[in-house]
């Protein structure tokens, strides 16, 4: 059973192919909601680019403001590279999380970091796009999580149609 929320706010996405990676990793991650500001996704929003049609499980929602869409009790979590955030790897998760995220083009704007209970940033050397941002920071949840699902029941259930392969004994055995 499910005892976390996770929330992700995007704010002015730049492009409809980043959306639908998105979506992807909040459905991989099992994420509850994506929330998004600006005009430019609704714009673009024609082109179908949820490969997994995530949006038929998880909503996927214009927003004026991200700030006004955080449900009670859920933390304010920035995510963008801001001077005197925390390095990802020293962050550690609330249970109910609403992830702001910067647009690629731009940053999160002063108000919203100031409202945020925890500013982060994944220490890399350049930016990540968007979406890659999205499945780090969703990764790095779940790897410190202690309710992590894991097994080949849970394979069974992720691959792809066309994937079979499973492996052999001999490799288990050198390990």
């Amino acid at each position: 059973m499910k005892d976390s929320k996770v929330i992700i706010g995007l704010t002015n996405p730049k492009s409809p192919s980043n959306i639908g990676s998105v979506m992807r990793a909040a459905g991989c991650y099992r994420a509850d909601a994506v929330y998004y500001t600006g005009e430019r996704y609704a714009r673009a929003a024609k082109f179908h680019t949820d490969t997994k049609d995530r949006s038929r499980d998880i909503p996927l929602t214009g927003a004026d403001c991200l700030l006004q869409q955080v449900p009670e009790g859920a933390k304010i979590i920035c995510v963008d590279l801001v001077e005197g955030a925390i390095p990802l790897p020293e962050f550690k998760h609330p249970d109910h999380a609403f992830y702001i995220f910067g647009p690629e083009d731009g940053t999160i704007s002063q108000q919203v970091i100031d409202r945020a209970d925890a500013v982060v940033y994944v220490p890399t050397v350049g930016c990540m796009n968007l979406a890659a941002s999205v499945n780090v920071v969703l990764y790095d949840r779940l790897a410190k999580s202690v309710s992590t699902i894991s097994g080949d029941d849970l394979i069974r259930q992720s691959r792809d149609i066309n994937n079979r392969v499973v492996v052999k004994k001999e490799v288990e055995e050198n390990s």
